[in-house]
């Protein structure tokens, strides 16, 4: 059997929107896209989404928007937490800010509250909490902290949709919010990420910068359709003006049919996914004393992109060797401060977050998607076992 991360199977609604696109030679931001922008906003408590070619991209844009806008400088400090993908912080050194790390909850994985405050000095901007592989990050005590501190709040949101705290949906606590359509993700389109926003002038910005910093008068090349003479002069004037200096990461509209196809049954995937993990952590309880198993919080809810374990004590390495072998696919729990490139940027961090130390050396994550069923939870159930028990 094999176990994959992620799950792609295309719809017959997918298809057909994408046929419609191809038949409507339509590649460019059409329909689909502000159908999939309004309905994934509405879908997180939010009122604008802005759909562009990463989640990665979709991190840097609002970042240089909150940048542009508060008059950040070079320099200046954003909190990132210490166990993440390596993305979330280098869109702080790409947007020539630095990045400030804070240790993570050894239970959710996500950024720690307890530990923020020793951490904001007179530079410090910004918050970068990361909702990990489906699971909201402590946002009601993060954004306490950002109020008091004059701070403002990126959601990392590109491992978590549908989900929240206290009936409040990740995506609408912070200023904005960041959410990734890469395969294996939970929403699927190939590529693609979106900014999610209640703020009219971030979603303008937003807009701007992923199109080369352009005049919002001219994004699209339906807006100088159906205008009166007055509004196409303007356009005319307007459509190849500059504001700011911007990038290119624009989506095609096949990317946001396809991500829309998925939107209209994520229900239905969400279940299984919740479904699949609940059964997979019954069968694991027994190895509790061995296997740290994933934990919501009360009032949390977990929409497991991934399913996230700790090997407690001993040798990670023959475990996750033993799995690949049976075709469980794994990956280390997003190792950061050690990677090679940020030990040279910034040297002798690791011992410094014990927390993420001990995830890095000991935790990692496998797939729990809609694609695998009753057999397939199973099917990694026995091969923990089999080492574990033999193990014992």
């Amino acid at each position: 059997m094999n176990i994959t991360l992620g799950h792609l199977d295309i719809s017959a609604r997918g298809k057909e929107y994408v046929n419609d696109c191809l038949d409507n030679n339509r590649l460019s931001k059409g329909k689909y896209t502000a159908r999939f922008e309004k309905e994934f906003a509405a879908a997180h408590q939010s009122k604008y989404g802005v759909f562009c070619n990463s989640g990665t991209s979709a991190l840097q844009i609002a970042l240089a928007t909150l940048k542009e806008r508060y008059g950040y400088q070079d320099g200046d400090e954003v909190l990132v937490p210490s166990i993440t993908f390596i993305a979330t912080s280098n869109v702080v050194i790409q947007n020539n800010l630095k990045p400030v790390f804070v240790d993570v909850d050894p239970h959710t994985f996500n950024m720690n509250p307890d530990e923020i405050q020793a951490k904001i000095t007179k530079r410090t901007r910004a918050i970068i909490p990361v909702h990990l592989f489906g699971l909201p990050a402590d946002m009601f005590n993060i954004m306490t902290i950002a109020h008091e501190s004059g701070l403002q709040v990126i959601e990392d949101s590109c491992e978590t949709m549908f989900a929240g705290c206290y009936g409040k949906s990740v995506g609408s606590f912070g200023d904005m919010a960041c959410f990734s359509t890469y395969v294996a993700h939970l929403i699927v389109g190939g590529v693609g990420g979106l900014v999610t926003t209640n703020d009219p002038h971030n979603a303008e910005m937003c807009r701007s910068l992923l199109a080369h910093g352009r005049d919002n008068i001219y994004l699209s090349i339906d807006d100088d359709d159906a205008v009166d003479d007055a509004e196409l002069s303007r356009i005319i004037k307007r459509r190849y003006s500059f504001d700011r200096v911007g990038y290119s990461y624009r989506c095609t509209e096949i990317e946001a049919a396809i991500a829309l196809s998925e939107f209209e049954r994520w229900e239905e995937n969400l279940s299984t996914r919740r479904r699949n993990a609940a059964r997979l952590t019954e069968l694991l309880k027994p190895f509790e004393d061995r296997l740290q198993l994933p934990f919501i919080p009360k009032w949390y809810d977990h929409s497991f992109m991934m399913f996230p374990l700790v090997l407690r004590s001993g040798n990670r390495e023959p475990l996750l060797m033993h799995l690949e072998k049976r075709g469980v696919e794994t990956r280390y729990m997003f190792p950061l401060l050690s990677q090679p490139v940020y030990r040279r940027l910034f040297p002798n961090l690791v011992a410094q977050y014990p927390v993420a130390q001990h995830l890095e050396s000991q935790g990692f994550f496998i797939g729990i998607h809609q694609g695998i069923d009753d057999a397939g939870v199973s099917y990694i159930s026995d091969s923990i076992t089999d080492y574990l028990g033999g193990q014992r």
